[in-house]
């Protein structure tokens, strides 16, 4: 009975400990260290790393989606690069990293994302905030809702700054969220910046990111550090065409970041290609139609597209479509799938769709020729 005691309350004691330590002394107990990613960014196939899944602390990675809602409402044409908007009360009471934002300052929203990506800025942070969402707790919501539609799936959100540790992601939605700033190209020279002014040259923003000094191939975009994240990288760089994207969370040395952040870079322009599937249908069978002017349809790929696959490797594919389809058939409709592979890994898959328009056979026209079919 003793022991049993013992043991609940050590149980007990262990489950207190993991609600109240920061998460990477809790990654670290588990003993994976750091978690890291290599994702080839025009696909998103993940090409190396470690516990690329595990939640982490995100800490001031969480302003890289502060930042595309910015970049997303200037898009719109909800805002631009010049607008000027005013610093809400909640820029005042910021800690940290900040640009002095007193309540009503008036600032463009062009400055308060240099403060953001450079000067990793909370109250620039906070008023970006308020100037999209109307209030900081408005934007928490949408940056969640944005988190799920790029498929963010154990990401979570709970202030615009990254201050809190609710702030969680993995090093693989991280990764994804990049892809999606890319989209952006504008926004590449401010994350490729590493020292710069705002606010008329009265303060200066210096980014912790020192890969923006002289790495190249650089597209950005952010280093950060935190009690409840530990040491935070996320870089993309291209070189020869080939954009790849290394995310390090949870580390616990400074430097050891950025040496991961580069040896993943090196890994995917060293170790691996850029190619396009040799797919044809010249030699696919075409599928039957049920009820049609004609037995059969021919199929071609929706789109193919370039992936990254380690240098001496090829790409094979699995071609899914059904026995038969029934008429009518319009050109372009989706009538299978191919998927390709490298390996076992998959890198992508695009719909088959139909080469041509198959009209349905109505009575008369079944009549007809049967009555051809009879006098041949």
């Amino acid at each position: 009975m003793r022991s049993k005691r013992c043991f609940a309350l050590f149980a007990a004691m262990i489950t207190l400990l993991r609600c109240t330590l920061p998460r990477q002394f809790l990654v670290s107990a588990a003993g994976e260290g750091c978690c890291t990613v290599l994702m080839e960014a025009d696909s998103g196939v993940v090409l190396d790393g470690s516990s690329y899944d595990q939640i982490c602390g995100a800490g001031s990675l969480t302003k890289l989606m502060t930042v595309y809602l910015t970049a997303l409402a200037i898009n719109e044409g909800r805002l631009t690069a010049e607008s000027i908007v005013l610093a809400p009360a909640a820029a005042q009471e910021q800690k940290g990293a900040v640009i002095w934002l007193e309540t009503g300052d008036k600032i463009s929203v062009g400055d308060l994302l240099k403060a953001v990506i450079i000067g990793n800025a909370n109250d620039a942070a906070v008023t970006l905030a308020c100037a999209i969402g109307g209030t900081e707790r408005q934007f928490v919501m949408d940056m969640n809702s944005a988190a799920f539609t790029l498929g963010l799936r154990n990401t979570r959100f709970a202030d615009a700054t990254g201050n809190s540790a609710e702030n969680t992601s993995t090093p693989r939605d991280i990764a994804l969220l990049c892809r999606a700033l890319l989209d952006f190209p504008d926004l590449t020279p401010i994350f490729t910046t590493w020292r710069d002014f705002v606010r008329d040259g009265a303060t200066e923003l210096v980014s912790e990111n020192t890969l923006t000094k002289n790495y190249g191939g650089l597209l950005g975009f952010k280093a950060g550090h935190g009690d409840a994240s530990g040491y935070t990288l996320a870089v993309a760089a291209e070189r020869e065409g080939f954009c790849c994207i290394a995310v390090v969370m949870g580390c616990a040395d400074e430097d050891g970041r950025f040496a991961q952040g580069k040896s993943l870079l090196a890994k995917g322009f060293a170790g691996y290609t850029v190619t396009t599937p040799d797919f044809s249908t010249e030699f696919m069978k075409p599928v039957s139609v049920r009820h049609g002017m004609d037995a059969a349809v021919l199929t071609e790929p929706q789109a193919l597209f370039s992936a990254a696959v380690p240098k001496g490797e090829s790409i094979s594919c699995v071609v899914i479509l059904p026995q038969y389809v029934e008429a009518p058939v319009a050109r372009g409709d989706v009538i299978g799938r191919v998927a390709f592979y490298c390996g076992n890994t998959l890198l992508y898959d695009t719909a088959l769709c139909a080469a041509a328009d198959i009209e349905r056979r109505n009575f008369g026209d079944a009549f007809a020729l049967l009555l051809g079919n009879m006098f041949k």
